[in-house]
């Protein structure tokens, strides 16, 4: 809505808003129809449409204030450097973050397609776990740090640490509520905390290299995280963790973050190979 406002004013870009979420309600709830396992409703229809219209009234209350030179707009501007392709980088991170939201998934692994490939996992032992779950951790944090380094203006290894401390903490969040509190700290196990140590290792390391050379690697971090992840073992002491978990009014929730994380390395693989302009590569 804030972009709409400097071509609109604020009245006419609250009222597009509104109606473009009440729209875009409507058309869910229309191809329901054709859905045997969903039922459409005018109520949800209703609170779509009331809730698109308290986020047009917050925008033009707050929105201004964020973007276009707002306080949002000015600390992306200090921390983060210019361009769409940023952008976009930045958009990944935040999806990242959004995938660490489910339980299920192990630690900073994405791209888990076993159910649409039909692919059977490997005969699950201890050892093949821990060798599979460290890797995991220690390439997902690899992958992702690299991503949040070739973004930052000032690289600092503070701002670094600022992506992947929140991202462990939105694990022990997802876990505590989705699961059970007393469980918001099954997820470290000694694979995962080996993993981690290897990982922030390796993260320390590459980023003295060039960035062509960080983009190579996150890269190749990012695809041999996702081999592993389809060919994890099913664990069977997480299973029995999650056998209490009752999903609820948050199945859809879950099913999102799972499509998210499912996706998300089929969209930063591409963003790893835009080209970046001479001038605005860090060493």
């Amino acid at each position: 809505m804030p972009a709409l406002q400097s071509r609109l004013g604020v009245a006419a870009a609250a009222l597009l808003a509104a109606l473009a979420g009440g729209g875009l309600s409507l058309a869910v709830e229309v191809l329901q129809n054709y859905l045997p396992s969903r039922v459409p409703s005018n109520i949800d229809l209703a609170c779509n449409l009331i809730g698109a219209m308290i986020g047009a009234a917050a925008g033009m209350n707050w929105g201004r204030a964020l973007v276009d030179g707002g306080r949002l707009h000015r600390l992306r501007v200090r921390l983060v450097v210019g361009g769409q392709a940023a952008d976009f980088g930045l958009v990944l991170l935040g999806l990242w973050l959004l995938a660490q939201l489910n339980p299920e998934l192990l630690l900073f692994g994405t791209g888990d397609l076993r159910t649409l490939l039909e692919l059977p996992p490997l005969p699950y032992s201890a050892g093949r776990f821990f060798v599979i779950e460290a890797g995991v951790a220690a390439a997902g944090a690899l992958a992702a740090g690299l991503i949040a380094w070739s973004l930052l203006r000032q690289q600092q290894l503070g701002l670094l640490v600022a992506l992947l401390l929140p991202a462990l903490l939105v694990k022990a969040f997802a876990s505590a509520l989705l699961v059970n509190a007393a469980q918001f700290a099954h997820w470290i196990t000694p694979g995962n905390a080996t993993g981690l140590a290897i990982g922030a290792i390796a993260l320390l390391a590459a980023t003295h290299l060039p960035p062509l050379a960080q983009r190579m690697l996150a890269a190749l971090a990012l695809l041999f995280a996702t081999a592993l992840v389809n060919l994890a073992p099913e664990n069977p002491y997480i299973a029995a963790s999650l056998a209490v978990w009752q999903q609820g009014h948050f199945l859809n929730f879950n099913g999102l973050t799972r499509l998210v994380s499912s996706l998300w390395p089929f969209a930063a693989l591409p963003y790893l190979m835009l080209p970046r302009a001479r001038h605005g590569e860090h060493s």
